[in-house]
C-alpha cells in the first residue's frame, strides 16, 4: 500500500511556518553561531593533528576545549532544530490523526509543546544554581599552567539557548491552539 502523501506545508503544523514576532530568526542566528563554532573547531582540531605530526608541538587545550564547545553547539542550535520540526519525535500516530481527525491532532501537537516548554523551564531552572556557582568559584577545566578555560560562559549560552527554545515551545503551542480552532470552525 503507497504511503499517503503529506499535508501541504502549513497547514498541519507550525514547524518552519513564522513565529510571531519573527522569533525564529533568533533561534536562526544561534543555529548560524553555533555552525560557526563548529567550522572554528574544525579548524583547531586540525592545527592540533598539523602540530603534532609536523611539529611535535600540539595546539593546548584542544581536548578541553571540544568537550565544552559540544555542549556550548547543542544549545545554541535546539531551538532552530524543534521550529525546523527536526527534533526527534515519533509521529506514527500524529501523521494518521492529522489526515483522519486534524483537530486532534493540532491538540496533541499543544500538548507536546507545552510539555516541551514545561521541561525546558525545568532545565533552566536546574541549570542557573551551576552559572551563578561557576561564575562565584571561577571554575575552569584544564590545568594550572599549561591551558584553563573558564566554564561560565558555556553556561551561559546554555541558559541562552533553553530560554530560546522555551519561548518557541510556547510559540508553537500557541499556533497549534490556533490551528485547532480555526480547524474546528472550518477555516482551513
Amino acid at each position: 500500500m503507497p504511503a499517503a502523501a503529506p499535508p501541504p506545508a502549513g497547514a498541519a503544523d507550525a514547524y518552519g511556518a513564522p513565529l510571531p514576532g519573527n522569533f525564529q530568526r533568533l533561534g536562526r542566528v544561534l543555529n548560524a553561531l553555533g555552525t560557526l563554532w563548529i567550522v572554528a573547531l574544525m579548524l583547531l582540531i586540525n592545527a592540533d593533528v598539523l602540530g603534532r605530526d609536523l611539529l611535535g608541538a600540539p595546539v593546548r587545550g584542544v581536548t578541553e576545549l571540544v568537550s565544552l564547545s559540544i555542549v556550548g553547539i547543542v544549545f545554541l542550535q535546539l531551538a532552530d532544530t524543534l521550529h525546523s520540526g527536526r527534533f526527534t519525535r515519533a509521529d506514527v500516530l500524529l501523521q494518521r490523526l492529522m489526515r483522519t481527525r486534524p483537530v486532534a491532532a493540532a491538540l496533541l501537537q499543544a500538548l507536546f509543546h507545552m510539555v516541551g516548554a514545561a521541561l525546558m523551564a525545568v532545565i533552566l531552572w536546574a541549570a542557573w544554581s551551576p552559572l551563578v556557582e561557576s561564575v562565584r568559584i571561577r571554575e575552569y577545566v584544564g590545568a594550572i599552567g599549561d591551558f584553563t578555560a573558564p566554564v561560565w560562559p558555556v553556561r551561559l549560552i546554555m541558559l541562552i539557548g533553553l530560554s530560546v527554545t522555551l519561548v518557541t515551545f510556547l510559540l508553537l503551542a500557541w499556533a497549534d491552539l490556533r490551528r485547532a480552532r480555526m480547524l474546528r470552525r472550518g477555516r482551513i
